[in-house]
């Protein structure tokens, strides 16, 4: 038995994790602009927190840039470089602070070879390359009958689910150090309070990808399984 393209059941894998998907998408976007406006009593932009927790931490090298966008904010381990949104680089507010100190998490767990992040990045080579012909050797696979290559193509979109899987610990690990970090600040618990609720809900995006991912594989396997039968 095989399900045409056109009329394909096996995407109700799919729903449970696109609805977290757009749930969480909501919740980060909806706290992030209701903690944009609450002006944070530290007095910093986001710029000048980042170099000075940089500093805290004994990171001088490590230099902070702007780049466009909204929300594009990011650490490049590769670069050594931090990259901070035209939403956050120039901003005072506690969501923004929030945002720049989960970034400068990330730095501090490259300076102490976090773990999870060492082995993220050390399969981000391969995942980039096999993530993009996955699909496309399990849908040749299946139009071919082709067992060995539905195999190839599972093998691979699992080094994407552990690539998801092992990102839950980094940015949750990150989250945490912010928070220590603006509680070290003396940033007021009620600010900590909104900083935390924002990182909370940006954290739920990268827990609905991994669904998302679990999800794709569990409907790969069910479908040649199907095909088999």
């Amino acid at each position: 038995m095989f399900f045409p393209f056109f009329f394909d059941p096996t995407v109700i894998f799919l729903i449970p994790a696109i609805i977290l998907a757009i749930w969480a998408q909501g919740l980060v976007s909806s706290r992030f602009a209701k903690y944009s406006h609450v002006r944070s009593s530290l007095g910093l932009t986001g710029a000048q927190l980042a170099k000075q927790l940089l500093n805290a931490n004994g990171i001088y090298d490590v230099p902070v840039e702007r780049i466009t966008g909204n929300l594009t904010d990011h650490y490049d381990p590769k670069k050594k470089i931090v990259s901070l949104s035209e939403s956050t680089y120039n901003s005072s507010s506690v969501a923004s602070l929030g945002i720049v100190a989960h970034e400068i998490g990330h730095v501090v767990q490259d300076q102490e070879s976090y773990i999870p992040l060492k082995l993220r990045n050390a399969i981000v080579p391969a995942v980039s390359f096999t993530s993009q012909l996955a699909w496309i050797l399990f849908i040749i696979g299946l139009l071919f009958w082709s067992g060995w290559m539905i195999k190839i193509g599972i093998i691979f979109f699992s080094g994407a689910v552990l690539f998801s899987l092992l990102t839950l610990p980094v940015e949750f690990n990150a989250s945490s150090r912010a928070l220590k970090m603006l509680d070290a600040y003396m940033m007021p618990e009620d600010e900590l309070a909104a900083t935390r609720k924002v990182l909370g809900a940006a954290a739920m995006t990268y827990v609905a990808g991994a669904a998302m991912a679990i999800m794709q594989l569990l409907r790969m396997i069910f479908i040649s399984r199907v095909m088999r039968s």
